[in-house]
Protein backbone atom coordinates (compact mmCIF):
# COMPACT_ATOMS: atom_id res chain seq x y z
CA UNK A 1 0.00 0.00 0.00
CA UNK A 2 1.16 3.52 -0.78
CA UNK A 3 1.21 6.47 1.59
CA UNK A 4 -0.75 9.56 0.50
CA UNK A 5 0.87 12.90 1.29
CA UNK A 6 -0.61 16.32 0.60
CA UNK A 7 2.03 18.70 -0.72
CA UNK A 8 2.49 21.68 1.60
CA UNK A 9 3.96 25.05 0.73
CA UNK A 10 6.61 26.78 2.83
CA UNK A 11 3.67 28.55 4.52
CA UNK A 12 2.18 25.18 5.53
CA UNK A 13 -0.70 25.39 3.04
CA UNK A 14 -1.89 22.17 1.35
CA UNK A 15 -3.59 23.22 -1.93
CA UNK A 16 -4.93 19.75 -2.84
CA UNK A 17 -6.35 19.25 0.66
CA UNK A 18 -7.95 22.72 0.63
CA UNK A 19 -9.57 21.86 -2.71
CA UNK A 20 -10.75 18.46 -1.46
CA UNK A 21 -12.34 20.00 1.62
CA UNK A 22 -14.02 22.69 -0.52
CA UNK A 23 -16.07 20.08 -2.38
CA UNK A 24 -19.66 19.41 -1.33
CA UNK A 25 -20.16 16.36 0.91
CA UNK A 26 -21.01 13.74 -1.74
CA UNK A 27 -18.31 14.59 -4.31
CA UNK A 28 -15.83 14.94 -1.44
CA UNK A 29 -16.69 11.43 -0.20
CA UNK A 30 -16.32 10.04 -3.73
CA UNK A 31 -12.95 11.80 -4.12
CA UNK A 32 -11.74 10.40 -0.80
CA UNK A 33 -12.76 6.91 -1.93
CA UNK A 34 -10.85 7.39 -5.21
CA UNK A 35 -7.76 8.57 -3.31
CA UNK A 36 -7.94 5.40 -1.17
CA UNK A 37 -8.26 3.37 -4.38
CA UNK A 38 -5.11 5.10 -5.70
CA UNK A 39 -3.40 4.34 -2.39
CA UNK A 40 -4.16 0.63 -2.83
CA UNK A 41 -3.23 0.33 -6.51
CA UNK A 42 -0.45 2.90 -6.86
CA UNK A 43 0.96 3.30 -10.37
CA UNK A 44 -1.14 0.36 -11.57
CA UNK A 45 -4.39 2.34 -11.24
CA UNK A 46 -5.76 2.28 -14.80
CA UNK A 47 -7.68 4.71 -16.97
CA UNK A 48 -10.28 6.13 -16.56
CA UNK A 49 -9.24 6.74 -12.93
CA UNK A 50 -5.67 7.84 -13.57
CA UNK A 51 -3.62 9.04 -16.50
CA UNK A 52 -0.10 10.31 -17.21
CA UNK A 53 0.14 14.00 -18.08
CA UNK A 54 3.78 14.95 -18.48
CA UNK A 55 6.98 13.61 -16.98
CA UNK A 56 6.18 12.31 -13.49
CA UNK A 57 2.95 14.29 -13.19
CA UNK A 58 -0.19 12.17 -13.19
CA UNK A 59 -3.87 12.99 -13.10
CA UNK A 60 -6.46 11.40 -10.80
CA UNK A 61 -9.81 11.69 -12.59
CA UNK A 62 -13.31 11.76 -11.17
CA UNK A 63 -16.68 12.76 -12.49
CA UNK A 64 -19.62 13.66 -10.30
CA UNK A 65 -22.70 14.80 -12.18
CA UNK A 66 -21.52 17.67 -14.35
CA UNK A 67 -18.35 18.16 -12.26
CA UNK A 68 -15.03 16.94 -13.60
CA UNK A 69 -12.74 16.77 -10.56
CA UNK A 70 -8.99 16.41 -11.04
CA UNK A 71 -6.07 15.92 -8.67
CA UNK A 72 -2.50 16.13 -9.93
CA UNK A 73 0.11 14.00 -8.20
CA UNK A 74 3.43 12.21 -8.51
CA UNK A 75 5.12 9.21 -6.92
CA UNK A 76 8.15 9.42 -4.67
CA UNK A 77 9.08 5.87 -3.73
CA UNK A 78 6.07 4.38 -1.95
CA UNK A 79 4.49 7.81 -1.43
CA UNK A 80 1.87 9.56 -3.53
CA UNK A 81 2.21 13.33 -3.29
CA UNK A 82 -1.01 15.16 -4.18
CA UNK A 83 0.06 18.61 -5.36
CA UNK A 84 -3.17 20.20 -6.58
CA UNK A 85 -6.85 19.78 -7.23
CA UNK A 86 -9.25 21.64 -9.49
CA UNK A 87 -12.47 21.42 -11.47
CA UNK A 88 -11.70 20.69 -15.10
CA UNK A 89 -13.75 22.89 -17.43
CA UNK A 90 -11.96 22.36 -20.75
CA UNK A 91 -11.32 19.22 -22.85
CA UNK A 92 -7.63 19.18 -21.93
CA UNK A 93 -5.97 19.80 -18.57
CA UNK A 94 -4.97 23.48 -18.62
CA UNK A 95 -1.25 24.00 -19.20
CA UNK A 96 -1.01 26.30 -16.17
CA UNK A 97 -2.24 23.47 -13.92
CA UNK A 98 0.48 21.15 -15.23
CA UNK A 99 3.17 23.82 -14.84
CA UNK A 100 1.97 24.56 -11.29
CA UNK A 101 2.11 20.83 -10.45
CA UNK A 102 5.63 20.53 -11.88
CA UNK A 103 6.74 23.57 -9.86
CA UNK A 104 5.30 22.08 -6.67
CA UNK A 105 6.89 18.71 -7.39
CA UNK A 106 10.29 20.37 -7.83
CA UNK A 107 9.79 22.32 -4.60
CA UNK A 108 8.84 19.12 -2.74
CA UNK A 109 11.78 17.11 -4.07
CA UNK A 110 14.27 19.92 -3.28
CA UNK A 111 13.26 20.24 0.37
Amino acid sequence: MYEVIFYTTLWDEAPALVFLLSLAAKPQAKAQKLIRYLQQHGPDLPRPYSDMLRGKIRELRMGYGSLQVRFLYFFEGKSIVLVSGFLKETPAVPEEEIVRAERRMTDWLNR
